[in-house]
């Protein structure tokens, strides 16, 4: 899942916050993502930090949820994709991680 951040000090406290809670194994933050998009009738261009999560299907509502209840924004960018291959040994270790095993 992918979601986005305001800055560097949210994305961790978010990314942190969601790994601890067992919610996903890896949190990615990747700083420097420009997103330009429509908001409130205009074209919007800021600076963010985006957070990559690694959990498994059987998590993935619950790590929605957590996202959207501790994001700062009004909405946030939330986003699934599925996974279509991976490494056995990395994906047994993320649904060990959280609990999906």
């Amino acid at each position: 899942m992918v979601t986005t951040a305001p800055d560097s000090e949210v994305a961790r406290a978010l990314a942190t916050r969601i790994v601890e809670e067992r919610l996903a194994a890896c949190a990615n933050v990747v700083p420097g993502v420009t997103s330009i998009y429509w908001w409130e009738g205009t074209v919007q261009q800021e600076g963010e930090v985006m957070v990559v999560f690694k959990t498994t299907a059987e998590r993935l509502d619950a790590l929605r949820d957590r996202v959207l209840e501790l994001h700062p924004y009004e909405v946030p960018e939330v986003i699934a994709f599925p996974v279509a291959e991976g490494s056995k040994d990395y994906v047994s270790w993320v649904a060990r991680e959280v609990g999906s095993a």
